[in-house]
């Protein structure tokens, strides 16, 4: 025999998660004290006075809301968007039941970074635009913050049909990479002539995906020293190639296309043309997440050292990764995250995905062993450093590649316009002291033969890696 069987799950009430207004508390309350009054005086005139409430009330209630509203947020994805690109998302409340919402009240959150310019129901393939002079904030330059700030913040008022869908639009524009957050987000509803009302119906945000727009970058010097098979690299190694590299004697294993009939027939012994081998790189992109400084203001604004970092490696990627050369990234941090080498537009876009989840991770204890530990550098990478140098371990960091022989370029993401402590007594005599101590801290990486170069855009790299790739090239001395 068979044990009891478990109690199925309860099927909700047909008035579960609805509630009586005070209009409804009150139409009954003034419909009874009307009527007992008029029998206990015996007044007809206050029974008939109390008719028109109860029979109000009885015919608004005839019937009554089975099912909660649903609720729930889209995206419009055109395409990758931008920064500074434009923006729509809609939340949307449907009616599932038979009965029409005579006041619908929606109310979503979203990202300060998404500057919402235009909100409100479509009515007739139109929209009901709230004036965009709301979202702009008072400092002119940073996202609206605090509740009442933001347009998409308030509360949209609607009525849904029975079977049918209303979307508040929202569109505006987004103003700094990462993933935005449209919602949660949230509708009330009031029914039965406004005498009873749904609890809140909430639903989940939804992450906007912003790439970071990539700054114009170019770098027309040749990598230190290339790895691969193929590319567009001219390296010092013989093989199949374009660049001539000179003539020597015909060897077993060489082509016969190759030979130099001028040259064999006036030295009487075959000769070949050999070319140097068209090779690709790998560059190692190496972010520090270590700390932050600077205060970001968007696309069109200031830039924080976050966003230099993420804008430059995005370019760099871009560029490099065009050029049919090999891609890698590396926090270097506490959480040690790492894309694995690759090319082609794949990778790009991976790259793209990647930096979306940068973020800054403040830790005391040194992360060098956990980045570079099981995971070894190509010999013969270029290793690509974007850094504040506001952490000692960084230059640390630096200085230890580079003892090991590595191809080092720091990038120095610190904003020029980064502001002095304006409060009085020793505040501003400390910040010139940490100045004038990162500049020997640069100087001091200069010396151990790392260039430390500030991040300007195209050609920002070029001077650092001819001297790279002339160091490269240099003859060792005592066999090192």
């Amino acid at each position: 025999m068979t044990g009891p069987t478990a109690p199925m799950a309860t099927e909700p009430e047909p008035a579960a998660g609805w509630a009586p207004t005070w209009a409804l508390g009150r139409a009954v309350l003034l419909a009874g004290l009307l009527l007992v009054a008029g029998v206990l005086l015996g007044r007809v005139d206050l029974i008939v006075l109390a008719a028109p409430f109860a029979l109000g009330t009885a015919y608004a209630l005839r019937r009554r809301p089975t099912a909660l509203p649903q609720v729930w947020i889209s995206q419009d994805e055109d395409g990758p968007l931008v920064e500074g690109g434009d923006v729509t998302a809609a939340v949307s409340v449907g009616n599932p039941d038979s009965v029409d919402y005579d006041l619908v009240v929606v109310r979503s959150r979203v990202s300060p970074w998404l500057r919402i310019t235009r909100a409100g129901f479509a009515r007739d393939g139109a929209v009901d635009d709230v004036p965009s002079a709301a979202t702009t904030p008072a400092d002119g330059g940073a996202p609206a913050s605090g509740r009442g700030r933001s347009i998409a913040d308030r509360p949209f008022v609607t009525a849904v049909p029975t079977g049918t869908v209303a979307d508040l639009e929202l569109a505006g524009r987004a103003v700094r990479w990462g993933r935005h957050p449209v919602g949660p987000a949230g509708a009330r509803v009031a029914t039965a002539g406004g005498l009873l009302v749904s609890r809140a119906v909430l639903t989940e945000p939804v992450r906007v995906r912003v790439y970071p727009r990539t700054e114009p970058f170019e770098a027309v010097e040749a990598m230190p020293r290339a790895a691969g098979l193929v590319g567009a690299h001219h390296s010092r190694r013989p093989g199949e190639g374009g660049e001539l590299a000179g003539v020597r004697i015909f060897a077993p294993g060489d082509r016969l296309r190759r030979i130099d009939w001028r040259v064999s027939l006036r030295a009487r012994q075959l000769h070949v043309a050999a070319t140097l081998s068209d090779r690709d790189a790998e560059v190692v992109v190496l972010i520090d997440v270590l700390a932050e400084a600077g205060r970001s203001g968007g696309v069109s604004g200031a830039a924080s050292v976050l966003d230099t970092t993420v804008r430059a490696t995005a370019a760099i990627a871009e560029h490099y990764l065009h050029r049919g050369d090999r891609v890698s990234l590396l926090e270097y941090g506490p959480g040690a995250r790492r894309l694995r080498p690759a090319a082609g537009r794949r990778q790009y876009l991976t790259v793209l995905e990647w930096l979306l989840d940068v973020h800054v991770h403040p830790s005391s204890h040194e992360p060098y062993d956990q980045v570079f530990g099981p995971q070894l550098l190509s010999s013969d990478a270029l290793v690509v450093v974007l850094t504040p140098l506001l952490d000692e371990r960084s230059a640390q960091m630096l200085a230890r590649l580079a003892r090991a022989g590595r191809f080092v370029v720091a990038v120095d993401t610190l904003p020029t316009d980064l502001a002095s402590p304006k409060d009085l007594g020793w505040a501003e005599v400390a910040y010139r002291l940490w100045r004038l101590d990162r500049e020997v801290m640069i100087g001091q990486l200069r010396e151990h033969g790392v260039p430390v170069v500030r991040w300007a855009g195209a050609g920002s790299l070029d001077q650092v890696l001819r001297d790279v790739a002339r160091l490269a090239t240099a003859p060792r001395v005592g066999g090192r």
